[in-house]
């Protein structure tokens, strides 16, 4: 079955960085686009960046815009989200999510079928 294994979170200090990983498995990992997305309790889950099948179409929510860049290895089946001059705001559960999706990088989670188990990001002011 499909498989999503995301690592990599933990808690920093505002203004550091932190690498998240996502593993998937089960299926054609090089053909689907790769989304990531948060989610703090009690709100919706907010779209972070999403990564085309080739990486080579990317796009970021603006809130991160020009700190966070989103990369994947088609030839390990690994996404990789890479977050610097982290801030409280981004504070939250992160998700990567895939799934048999014809956009090139879907912004809405409702446009998913598959999610990662999530990892917790805190980052303290």
């Amino acid at each position: 079955q499909v498989q999503l294994v995301e690592s990599g979170g933990g808690s920093v200090q505002a203004g550091a960085s932190l690498s998240l990983s996502c593993v998937g498995s089960g299926y054609g990992f090089g053909l689907s686009p790769m989304g990531w997305f948060r989610q703090v309790p009690g709100k919706a889950r907010e779209f972070v960046a999403a990564i085309g099948r080739n990486g080579d179409t990317i796009r970021y929510a603006d809130s991160v815009k020009g700190r966070f860049i989103v990369s994947r290895d088609n030839t390990v089946n690994t996404g990789y989200l890479v977050m610097n001059s982290l801030k409280s705001e981004d504070t939250g559960v992160y998700y990567c999510a895939t799934g048999p999706i014809i956009t090139a990088t879907p912004v809405i989670p409702e446009d998913y079928l598959y999610w990662g188990q999530g990892t917790q990001v805190t980052v303290s002011s």
